[in-house]
Order: C-alpha cells, then structure tokens, then sequence
C-alpha cells in the first residue's frame, strides 16, 4: 500500500508547497502553470510519472520477492 499511495503523495506536495509557500517540485508544476511555460509543465510531468512508475515497477517485484505464491517465471 505505501508503494500505491506513492503518487497521492506526490499530488498532495503540489496542493501542501501551494498552501505552506515552500520552494519545491510541486511548487514549481503549479509556477510553470500559472506562467504557461509549458515544457517546464511537461518536464517535471514527466520526471514525476517516471518516479510513480519505478516506485510500482518496485512494489511489483517486492510482491515476488515477499510472496512465495507468486512466481516471477511464467512456468506452471
């Protein structure tokens, strides 16, 4: 679950930097925005969907290394 809840905490430190003013990668997307910089927007979009993807790329394969029911081969 910590694995999931990955992604809800990189979108609750855009709205946290917003409302605290803390200098940060959430706070960054939302001044990019704000200006219409758009590959600035793109790029950290990019940089945070690549961390949410390794961080379940992780918790998958924690799953087959935890639980000996799942195998990482497709053998029967």
């Amino acid at each position: 679950m910590i694995g999931l809840d990955f992604g809800t905490a990189v979108g609750a430190a855009v709205l946290t930097e917003t409302v605290f003013n803390i200098r940060g990668l959430g706070s960054k997307i939302v001044q990019a925005a704000q200006t219409q910089d758009l590959p600035i927007v793109l790029g950290l979009s990019l940089v945070v969907m690549f961390i949410y993807g390794l961080a379940n790329l992780m918790v998958d394969i924690s799953y087959a290394v935890l639980d000996p029911r799942i195998r990482l081969h497709g053998d029967a």
